[in-house]
């Protein structure tokens, strides 16, 4: 009997690797599905690092693309499931790292919509998780910028506990996600997965580490989901609605948006009483207002 042959090395993927691999492959990189490739090998490293795998963890990829970093979590993970929506590119990776037994990989838009994620891999990530049995879940991923915030903020809402997300995010995102009251950044967006984590800022990425280059910068983020800031939150999804309705209006002062909110039907004077009760001027901004104020007022109205 001769013995199973071992699995092909690892292959390190530069950007002048992955140029010779589109090209052998008569492929090109999609900008409508914003393919970047981190090719900045200490920043794969990195970003792995930065999740602290094991193999007691199951780890979610989002963006398999040329399997760089999937090659990295299975070097480390007990189980990865890794999306990726171009087939040409799942057909690749399937190829050339399908002999990873306990690597999922699924074709599939990670979205039903910008609200809904993908019920197919939903599924399968149940599915996973109880075949698996580990002690840990976390999302490891280089993020297509089209879908980082719904990503982010769809999981953070789901019934998956996960321990952490270190992911790639346009420096914009994380700008957002990071922001303080009274700065031009913080709206709905820092106020939903702040009412639900805590995110640390691990690095500033400049577009040369990307193939392609993307436009602009880019950033390392660790988010920490925390079961004592969701269990002050009645209705997550509930407060998200109310969240996005109340920054429809962002120019107003607390006062107009509130009576402006889409579907809603209070008169002024009902919109004051109810603030007045709740000790909130009314002639401020809400970006001005933490994000305890605006799950109080999220309760009231």
């Amino acid at each position: 009997m001769h013995s199973e042959e071992p699995p092909p090395p690892a292959v390190r993927q530069t950007q002048t690797y992955l140029r010779h691999l589109f090209r052998e492959r008569g492929l090109k990189p999609k900008n409508k599905m914003g393919q970047s490739f981190l090719v900045d090998l200490n920043l794969v490293d990195f970003l792995v690092n930065s999740a602290e795998l094991n193999r007691d963890d199951m780890v979610l990829e989002v963006g398999t693309g040329t399997g760089s970093l999937t090659t990295a979590l299975a070097a480390e993970a007990g189980a990865v499931l890794t999306v990726e929506l171009d087939p040409a590119l799942h057909d690749m990776v399937k190829e050339t790292l399908g002999h990873h037994a306990h690597v999922r990989f699924v074709h599939a838009d990670i979205l039903k919509n910008k609200n809904h994620l993908s019920p197919q891999v939903l599924d399968l990530l149940r599915e996973g998780l109880k075949r698996f049995g580990g002690k840990h879940l976390k999302l490891v991923a280089n993020l297509p910028y089209a879908v980082a915030t719904p990503v982010l903020a769809n999981f953070l809402l789901s019934e998956f506990t996960f321990e952490r997300m270190v992911t790639t995010v346009q420096w914009e995102i994380a700008e957002r996600l990071q922001a303080e009251p009274g700065t031009k950044d913080y709206g709905a967006l820092a106020i939903l997965v702040q009412s639900l984590a805590d995110v640390e800022l691990l690095r500033r990425l400049p577009p040369s580490v990307f193939w392609p280059r993307p436009k602009v910068a880019s950033a390392i983020i660790r988010i920490w989901p925390r079961a004592a800031k969701r269990a002050l939150i009645a209705d997550p999804q509930r407060f998200r609605v109310f969240l996005r309705d109340l920054y429809a209006h962002r120019r107003k002062n607390l006062r107009g948006a509130l009576v402006g909110m889409a579907g809603k039907t209070w008169d002024k004077a009902t919109v004051d009483r109810k603030l007045r009760d709740l000790e909130i001027d009314g002639n401020a901004r809400a970006e001005t207002l933490d994000r305890h104020v605006h799950l109080r007022l999220c309760e009231a109205f």
